[in-house]
């Protein structure tokens, strides 16, 4: 038989994993361990190394040996090692293919196809390297998987308590933070928030960085070895930090020994940028799932940068309780892989187990700027952490007397202008000519867990339509499916059945009802249009249960007159309630009350 592999495709060190059994069982390399370094060099003879014995000729080769390239998957990178070129997604290519050899090894059966787990924040380019990684290796990638949604799986399957927690996923080169909510064997992820480059190798940086300023070294006249020296240097000081109160850092610079000692307390002085920014990733993904962190039934940490003391300690001063550390944290995210390898084989321990999962990044297209047509704005039309698969419709009008064509971008970020958004696709449609706002286009983006993006473009008075598939991570013949299965979201909330059935039932209450009565069902029809327009599936959801909930309790006015639909619905209360909500995380979130405490 032929195995599904998951494989956890880090910064610092890579995993597999396979569901086999009706158990996870993590794939050890020819070493014997789990954890594969994600370094790759090239040998006098031409010939690639993977793993750990590329990570030792970091030191001995470092002109032929690179790592942490995954930080520049889906950019115009190019590494130039032993007179070869090699792009982000063919080194990671390499390591892709150690891991799937390994699995062949271990299990005795061919390895074809694979899921690999990404970081959240991973860009649809940053996304389209991954897969191409893994089909350099020679395997189909059947999914790709946001490492916190995996972590947050692992975490749930492994002790099967509901809960709503939040994940913090802080590996070598990147932080990921989610809101996952746990309930009837549903992992639904609520927000999620991250920074691409921002990890445990960071601290390594302000470690030599610090190292070079005490001992006056000017970094330019440092050799590729040298700094290859003290970046290890700089590693192993810090994993001695997590068990002792203090550790050294010595390097021979020059035929020189120099040496520096670190503490806990030290390391917090000089990465106090650090830490600014993982309190801003925590703030992003608690504002975004609209909670307090008073309201965290608790906190997972995965990724092996999770371990070290100060950053569970500051984790746990923001949010004053005490994260949950698993010793085998920088497994979590492989294990959860492994589970969806289960859910994907329909193995009965798992089968009914669902993931669901957002949109990282806003999805949306560039509108006219009254005061400088110059530089447009931009206009979303999928929001960022919105539930997946979903697909949304938005209509613009022609901006010009007399315009003859219309021109819609594909953008993808959070920045207000269009052009400081990533371009995804571009497209122009003929209009008939007339005055500024006659004409009507609707622009569908649908947007699949798979990572299928199609867009949908209308002009509403001729029918003349543009479809096109935007971008995709799989391959050809399940995309083909997967758009079958997507034409269903291509119905406008109003025209689904139970919400117009709900809309009628309103309607008809509304005309047998009291005059004081009608105006309240009025209001009501009011709400649910307006939720409808927001074509938001959780929010309508919510919406029309909560009126069904009223309407059948009609007879209990107190009920009617004190009940908050717009709280329930959108998570709100009242303006003053929602600016302290939006302060809560901000006040709770302080790096500099911590820094007390390790510098007092």
């Amino acid at each position: 038989m032929s195995y599904l592999l998951g494989i956890d495709l880090g910064t610092t060190n890579s995993l597999g994993c396979v569901y086999k059994d009706g158990r996870i069982q993590l794939i050890p390399n020819r070493y014997g361990s789990y954890l594969t370094p994600s370094v790759v060099s090239v040998d006098e003879n031409q010939e690639i190394i993977v793993g750990e014995i590329a990570r030792e000729r970091l030191i001995t080769a470092p002109d032929r040996t690179v790592s942490s390239f995954k930080r520049y998957m889906g950019e115009e990178k190019t590494f130039h090692l032993g007179g070869l070129n090699f792009t982000p997604e063919e080194l990671s290519s390499f390591v892709v293919r150690s891991i799937v050899e390994d699995a062949q090894a271990y299990l005795g059966e061919e390895i074809e196809e694979v899921i690999i787990s990404v970081p959240a924040y991973f860009h649809d380019k940053q996304r389209y390297a991954t897969k191409k990684a893994g089909m350099l290796a020679g395997v189909q990638v059947h999914r790709l998987i946001n490492e916190p949604s995996a972590a947050a799986l692992a975490s749930y399957l492994d002790n099967g308590e509901e809960q709503l927690f939040l994940v913090f996923d802080f590996g070598g080169g990147t932080l990921d933070v989610s809101i996952v909510d746990c309930f009837e064997n549903v992992v639904e992820i609520e927000a999620v928030a991250g920074n691409n480059h921002l990890g445990g190798d960071d601290f390594h940086q302000v470690m030599v960085d610090s190292f070079l300023k005490e001992h006056e070294i000017p970094k330019r006249d440092l050799s590729q070895k040298d700094l290859a020296v003290l970046a290890r240097q700089a590693e192993k000081c810090k994993r001695e930090l997590s068990s002792q109160e203090e550790g050294k850092m010595t390097a021979w610079i020059r035929d020189r020994e120099y040496t520096s000692v670190y503490t806990n307390r030290r390391l917090v002085e000089e990465s106090a940028g650090i830490f600014y920014k993982i309190k801003e990733v925590l703030n992003n993904a608690v504002k975004s799932a609209q909670i307090l962190p008073e309201d965290l039934s608790g906190i997972v940490m995965a990724g092996g940068s999770s371990k070290m003391p100060i950053v569970n300690s500051y984790v746990a001063h923001l949010f004053h309780r005490e994260p949950a550390l698993n010793m085998n944290s920088d497994e979590m995210i492989v294990r959860g892989l492994g589970y969806l390898c289960g859910v994907k084989a329909r193995d009965q321990s798992v089968k009914d187990y669902v993931l669901t999962d957002i949109c990282p990044f806003s999805l949306g297209t560039a509108t006219r700027n009254v005061s400088d047509s110059s530089n447009p704005y931009f206009t979303p039309i999928i929001p960022r952490n919105t539930v997946l698969p979903c697909s949304r419709v938005h209509r613009f009008y022609t901006a010009d007397d007399h315009q003859r064509q219309v021109t819609f971008p594909v953008l993808q970020g959070e920045h207000v202008y269009a052009r400081d958004n990533r371009k995804l696709a571009e497209y122009t449609l003929a209009v008939p000519d007339g005055p500024a706002g006659q004409e009507a286009v609707d622009v569908r983006f649908t947007y699949d867990i798979d990572g299928i993006l199609l867009a949908d473009i209308r002009v509403v008075s001729t029918g003349h339509t543009i479809s096109s598939v935007v971008s995709q991570t799989v391959d050809d013949e399940r995309l083909q499916a997967r758009m079958k299965e997507l034409e269903k979201l291509k119905v406008h909330p109003r025209e689904v059945t139970e919400n117009k059935l709900l809309l009628n039932r309103l309607m008809t209450l509304c005309e047998e009802s009291s005059p004081k009565d009608r105006e309240y069902f009025t209001g009501l029809i009011a709400l649910f249009e307006k939720t409808l327009e927001d074509q938001d599936p959780r929010k309508i959801k919510r919406c029309r249960e909560q009126i069904q909930k009223s309407i059948a309790n009609f007879s209990d006015r107190e009920l009617f007159d004190d009940f908050d639909f717009w709280g329930e619905i959108y998570g709100g209360g009242d303006d003053g309630e929602e600016q302290e909500q939006e302060e809560k995380p901000e006040e709770d979130l302080d790096f500099m009350e911590f820094s007390k405490k390790w510098t007092n």
